[in-house]
């Protein structure tokens, strides 16, 4: 199972191919590049994409395939050695990639610390996928956004993003994958984040794809970040009747906007007692899976 469509917006802007478009005003769309499977080199790519969006570059940009991402990383020095020219850059998305191009456990991604260090204007930061993936505890004032999708999420990265000063974030959605394809964080590893001893702004709280759901939910159900929560998003896991009841009879829920459980392993039973206990909060319980054999299994891995 993989990731098989593109975003149509991006940090609240239309995406637009940078071979395809010519808006009227660059600054108002989410540009999208792609070496076009090797034909052109994304350095060259990225030339012809600053000469649409002018001297300070797009806003908003989402780099796809930036040729053989299963075998090397995007060379970041193409974003960081030309930060001078990427004076309105505010939101970035690496290694939007469908299952058809790459994999997501099969994309490469290098340490993503200097986009941080590099661009303190940062606003929303995206990546797709974890292998090599590597992250140093930051500083960032102004990052709102933190989402970094994958079949299995190292935990040196979750404790990385755990111990970052980041005052501003109030989103972190991470997608934490399968030990199989290198997700091995455990509750211990997100225990800064569920203390709500890091990131004091936070208000959307979204731990998916999980193989350790139902631990996590166990946690979630006494961690004290949860009473500042809006959202809690705990979809495209293995979360099952244990986590469920957890859920249930944990700290309460009541005060949140919505609660996300999608692709789940539930009884129907009890994703329907949920739903009863919490009519304030928008539940979603959608997308029940049966658990197989060999056993569960997260709705994103190879």
């Amino acid at each position: 199972m993989g990731v098989y469509d593109f975003v149509d917006t991006f940090a609240g802007l239309p995406v637009v191919r940078w071979d395809e478009a010519n808006p009227d005003d660059p600054e108002t769309v989410a540009w999208s590049i792609s070496s076009d499977y090797g034909s052109q080199a994304i350095p060259a790519v990225f030339e012809e994409l600053l000469a649409k969006t002018g001297p300070g570059g797009p806003v908003a940009l989402i780099v796809q395939d930036w040729g053989e991402p299963h075998a090397s990383p995007f060379p970041m020095e193409v974003l960081t050695g030309n930060a001078h020219r990427l004076g309105n850059l505010r939101a970035l998305f690496l290694g939007e990639m469908t299952g058809e191009q790459c994999e997501i456990s099969w994309i490469k991604q290098d340490d993503i610390t200097p986009i941080l260090e590099t661009f303190p204007a940062l606003t929303t930061l995206w990546i797709r996928g974890a292998d090599g993936l590597e992250l140093k505890p930051a500083r960032h004032e102004n990052l709102r956004e933190l989402v970094l999708q994958s079949g299995g999420l190292p935990a040196s990265v979750v404790r990385a993003v755990a111990a970052s000063d980041l005052p501003a974030l109030v989103d972190l959605e991470l997608w934490l994958g399968v030990d199989q394809y290198g997700g091995d964080a455990t509750v211990d590893d997100l225990a800064p984040i569920l203390s709500g001893r890091s990131l004091p702004s936070l208000s959307r709280l979204a731990l998916r794809n999980a193989e350790i759901a139902d631990d996590i939910a166990a946690a979630v159900a006494a961690a004290p970040v949860v009473a500042r929560l809006q959202v809690l998003d705990l979809s495209m896991g293995a979360l099952g009747d244990t986590g469920g009841e957890a859920l249930l009879t944990g700290q309460p829920l009541t005060h949140l906007l919505h609660l996300n459980l999608s692709h789940h392993f539930m009884s129907p039973e009890l994703a329907q007692r949920i739903v009863e206990e919490l009519p304030t909060v928008v539940v979603d319980v959608s997308d029940q899976q049966q658990e197989e054999e060999w056993g569960r299994y997260t709705e994103v891995s190879e």
